[in-house]
């Protein structure tokens, strides 16, 4: 995003209103860069209303991230392990820039964030839609000696996600094998997971979705049952740059235990706390088969154990596998 568009966008997000002389001494742009960048930032779907005076608000303020505010909010244990934040204005994709960046051996800790992807992605290929400040996004990088040893990591990421929503006061929350966040079961978040090799190893690239204030008319574009924050918790929902602090802080200790005892007992444990499909009827739609059974939590390493219809558990592991319940 050009300055100057990022400049007039940090001068609107307070959602006052604000005269055109003023904002063009402000930025120091003439009439036809400010109305050029007006125009520009409404093409990211961000209602600016201009009015016959020539004053111009945000309908929608916005709290925009700011890496300062976020490090400051992390906790000890976290400065220790992050090695790098960059906070993007726009970009592609969070998982796709990191995992750019990791086969030039960036540094395990590594996050990025970004007020909106064009090209977000969920699992199987499918989009993630995130709308300019109205949503958080981030990747995390981090380097494994193997993939073995990254067996079950999908679980303990949501486990972190469900975590921190509990402590911003989301009653409720859940998760869904693999990878989605719930609330009143509706979709808050997903999780994708995604890995590679370079000359530093093996490596896994960790992007998280939440949705925190959706503009109704964007949403409309989402082809499941959603829920925002703003919804859950009230206009005065948690703000952006606390919320992505405490997630980077849960993130950043989790995948450091993560990395020493792998999916151990205590996230088993953890696990059920959250697992939201457990003795329920549920549909596993494997790449070349359709199974149905009931859900029975997860094994040692994470796997998804079904009661087929012969009464056996057999246990699956995430990949190509997605899940649905079943509602009758």
């Amino acid at each position: 995003m050009a300055n100057c568009k990022l400049a007039l966008l940090r001068a609107l997000a307070d959602g006052r209103s604000h005269s055109s002389q003023e904002l063009r001494d402000r930025l120091l742009l003439d009439a036809v860069m400010l109305e050029q960048s007006v125009q520009e930032l409404r093409k990211l779907d961000l209602a600016i209303q201009g009015s016959a005076d020539g004053n111009l608000t945000l309908l929608e303020p916005l709290e925009l991230l700011d890496d300062d505010e976020i490090i400051s909010g992390l906790d000890h244990s976290a400065r220790t392990w992050l090695s790098r934040l960059e906070v993007h204005p726009l970009i592609d994709s969070t998982n796709s820039y990191l995992l750019t960046q990791a086969g030039m051996d960036w540094s395990s800790g590594t996050v990025c964030l970004a007020e909106m992807q064009q090209i977000g992605r969920g699992r199987q290929g499918r989009s993630w839609l995130s709308p300019f400040g109205a949503s958080l996004a981030l990747s995390l990088l981090w380097r494994f000696k193997a993939p073995s040893a990254a067996v079950g990591l999908s679980l303990a990421t949501g486990i972190a996600v469900a975590r921190v929503l509990r402590q911003v006061g989301v009653a409720g929350v859940g998760l869904k094998w693999p990878n989605d966040v719930l609330c009143q079961g509706r979709k808050l978040g997903g999780i994708l997971l995604e890995s590679g090799n370079s000359p530093g190893g093996f490596y896994v690239v960790a992007g998280i979705g939440l949705n925190v204030a959706l503009p109704r008319t964007v949403a409309t574009a989402i082809d499941q049952p959603w829920i925002d924050l703003r919804e859950i918790l009230g206009e005065e929902c948690v703000s952006r740059n606390r919320l992505a602090a405490l997630l980077i802080s849960e993130l950043l200790t989790s995948f450091a235990l993560f990395q020493e005892n792998g999916f151990s007992e205590e996230l088993a444990v953890a696990w059920q706390h959250f697992d939201v499909v457990a003795g329920r009827r549920v549909t596993l739609k494997l790449p070349n088969n359709v199974i149905p059974g009931i859900a029975r939590g997860v094994d040692g390493s994470g796997a998804l154990l079904l009661e087929t219809v012969d009464g056996q558990w057999v246990p699956y592991l995430g990949g190509e596998i997605s899940l649905r319940v079943d509602q009758t």
